[in-house]
């Protein structure tokens, strides 16, 4: 069964409307303009109202880079938004207008930390161990945190990093082991020294570059990760493997984790504009290995 899953509680996020391969959306009080492929359907409203109402429009320049039109005077190149995790605590992001479209959030992956945290809690462990790799901004590092993990977080981007630990001061959480590190080597490395995790996080992209050039490519690497990731899990775990790219299937998923068969959960990641459209924003797969 393919479980739909959208995130609960986030107020300071709001799908708009969708259509034409771009979405309208709310971060915030801010309102933004961004590209959007998998939105191949109509929108409810004419580009021009939706430039009535955005603060902000991202205009393409290659296919990986753009820049933003700011279309009111009090549009902020920086701006902080909340949510509140289903523990009652809350998350604070810095957000940025970047010249990749990204802002420094992926609002659909809040479903995904309410599982992180609610797992986390039930493993029943003084301190779990968490990894979390391709961790971009740490919105799963800080809920993790929160929910009173020992955490590492890996991403192969120095300023990304720089970033999350941004998040972490103002999201007034503590202690998190930053690791600036290519994720495929760090879990290398780990194996080769033992250790060990209650859970493991991972989100990786369908391309990207290590710290030193390593290249990844999610069809190509995605199996050799798991391998590895498998050796770093503790008897007592829980696992969380997202991916968005564009055609990958969820039943791929559910073979890369056929191991975990009993304890598996398939879904795909959506968010519900107020237009009643459904976005599509990836499939994951949820491990539980634990008594509860």
């Amino acid at each position: 069964m393919i479980h739909l899953n959208k995130p609960n509680q986030f107020s300071d996020y709001q799908l708009l409307d969708t259509g034409n391969f771009q979405k309208l959306e709310r971060f915030g009080k801010y309102i933004l303009i961004r590209p959007e492929p998998q939105a191949m359907w109509a929108p409810q409203q004419s580009m021009d109202n939706w430039k009535k109402q955005a603060d902000a429009i991202f205009v393409a320049k290659s296919s990986s880079a753009g820049i933003w039109e700011k279309l009111t005077k009090n549009m902020p190149d920086q701006w902080t938004i909340q949510y509140k995790n289903n523990l009652g605590t809350n998350v604070t992001f810095r957000l940025g207008l970047t010249s990749f479209k990204h802002v420094g959030v992926f609002p659909e992956q809040a479903s995904n930390w309410d599982f992180i945290a609610e797992s986390i809690q039930k493993l029943e462990i003084e301190e779990p161990t968490v990894l979390n790799l391709f961790a971009y901004t740490g919105g799963a590092s800080l809920v993790a945190r929160q929910a009173g993990a020992s955490v590492t977080h890996v991403d192969s981007i120095k300023q990304v990093v720089t970033w999350a630990n941004e998040n972490r001061i103002l999201s007034n959480v503590d202690t998190i082991r930053w690791m600036v590190e290519d994720a495929m080597k760090f879990v290398q490395k780990e194996i080769r020294r033992g250790n060990k995790y209650n859970g493991i996080i991972l989100d990786p992209p369908a391309y990207g570059h290590g710290a030193n050039g390593e290249n990844w490519k999610l069809e190509k690497d995605i199996q050799e990760m798991l391998l590895g990731v498998e050796q770093l899990l503790a008897e007592k775990h829980f696992m969380v493997l997202n991916t968005y790219s564009l055609g990958f299937s969820s039943l791929v998923i559910e073979n890369l984790l056929y191991k975990h068969k009993e304890n598996l959960i398939i879904g795909e990641l959506y968010l519900p504009s107020k237009a009643n459209h459904k976005l599509p924003l990836g499939v994951f797969g949820r491990v539980r290995n634990y008594a509860n």
